[in-house]
């Protein structure tokens, strides 16, 4: 482990320690900037998305607990670019007067699918039906119960599509629980809902308990990947129960900073599918669709400060993603994102400093505009499509002087 030489900071202004290195904490970084606060971040390698920006770093693993005490020294507070780190570190850490939100008690929820969907049960929060599987006799036992309609999950570290599992038939459910099972990957199962699309509710709250929501987004989804956030999510019968289930979730489960509530909407409902407890893709619409983004909301509320307006600045917001493609194009970014602007001057482009692979976020392009809805998410899609092919979709060709 080393540190970063620089290690100065606003005299008298929050320092906020975050664990993770990728984009979340990049654009926390961003917010802490206006602000006057400084980030300091526990990062693997000193080139990754949120290392490239920030001074202040020290260099190390999040599973070890001296590197996580050595980012936490002398911090305000020590914050969350992902869930994984080991729950016991974090109570050694909070024994020892660190503060640290969310806590490992309410963070525990996020980092493991059988425990969250125990404990909304106990809430009564809407959950689809589950079940712990330690063998392939439960495995079996399930696929009954739930008519053949299974999705198989890694209880722990599944993310973007990974650690899921729709198995086809019983034979296959056998076989992939040995198989996983035998790798030590702790399983569940839940039915699989009869989806008409995905919703994401976010809340921020404070260690005080105070809390802001944000309009309910539509959340579209493609081999398992966010690739369009769309808010305020259109025709949404559900919208304020979605907001006042996320309310009340994270009072149950004594969240701080930012949560993200993914949901399943189906004809008779909502259902509970995963939670972040950290600013989440589904909520990157936010930095252009609103008066206070989910990054600089979080930082206020880890802090216990009084919650910025989330009111929104249009009539929608549309957030695309942008993901490696099977190839990357010769042209350079720079040149790319210099296109984009030129056709669509309301677009925001928003880039992690990753390097390109097939499928990785790079980064997303938001647009927040009173025009009709469909006419914004198809320019949020030909935006992003550029950004990654370098060609327009739609087969657009500049005007030349």
């Amino acid at each position: 482990m080393s540190n970063h030489p620089s290690d100065s900071h606003p005299s008298g202004m929050p320092i906020i320690t975050v664990i993770g290195d990728g984009q979340l904490a990049r654009m926390m970084h961003t917010e802490a900037i206006e602000l006057g606060q400084s980030i300091r971040l526990l990062a693997e390698t000193p080139d990754t998305s949120a290392a490239q920006v920030i001074h202040n770093i020290v260099l190390g693993d999040y599973r070890n607990l001296d590197d996580l005490r050595a980012a936490a020294a002398g911090a305000s507070v020590v914050t969350f670019d992902h869930e994984h780190v080991p729950t016991e570190h974090l109570h050694q850490l909070v024994s020892e007067g660190v503060n640290v939100q969310p806590g490992p008690r309410a963070l525990v929820f996020a980092q493991d699918k059988l425990y969250m969907r125990q404990r909304l049960a106990e809430i009564g929060a809407p959950v689809p039906k589950f079940a712990d599987i330690q063998t392939q006799a439960d495995a079996i036992e399930f696929w009954t119960a739930a008519d053949g309609q299974v999705c198989l999950k890694a209880r722990r570290g599944g993310y973007d599509g990974k650690g899921v599992w729709f198995p086809a038939d019983r034979n296959e459910l056998q076989t992939l629980v040995e198989t996983l099972l035998s790798q030590d990957i702790p399983l569940m199962a839940e039915q699989k809902m009869p989806l008409i699309r995905e919703l994401s509710a976010l809340v921020a709250r404070t260690p005080s308990g105070a809390m802001k929501t944000w309009p309910v987004a539509q959340s579209v989804q493609r081999n398992g990947i966010c690739v369009e956030a769309i808010a305020p999510a259109p025709n949404c019968k559900f919208a304020d129960s979605a907001t006042s289930l996320a309310c009340h979730i994270a009072q149950s489960l004594d969240v701080t900073g930012v949560m993200a509530v993914e949901l399943f909407e189906t004809a008779d409902g909502i259902w509970v599918n995963e939670l972040a407890m950290r600013p989440h893709n589904t909520g990157h619409w936010t930095q252009n669709g609103c008066v206070t983004s989910q990054f600089e909301q979080h930082l206020r509320a880890i802090l216990d400060l009084p919650l910025g307006s989330t009111r929104c600045l249009g009539e929608h917001t549309v957030m695309a993603n942008v993901l490696g493609g099977e190839e990357d194009p010769d042209m350079p970014m720079f040149e790319r994102v210099f296109n984009v602007w030129a056709r669509f001057a309301d677009a925001k482009v928003h880039l992690y400093g990753k390097d390109w692979r097939p499928g990785r976020k790079i980064g997303h392009i938001t647009i927040c505009s009173d025009e009709p809805l469909q006419a914004l998410r198809r320019r949020a899609e030909l935006a992003a499509h550029y950004l990654v092919h370098a060609t327009w979709a739609d087969g657009y060709l500049p005007e030349k002087d």
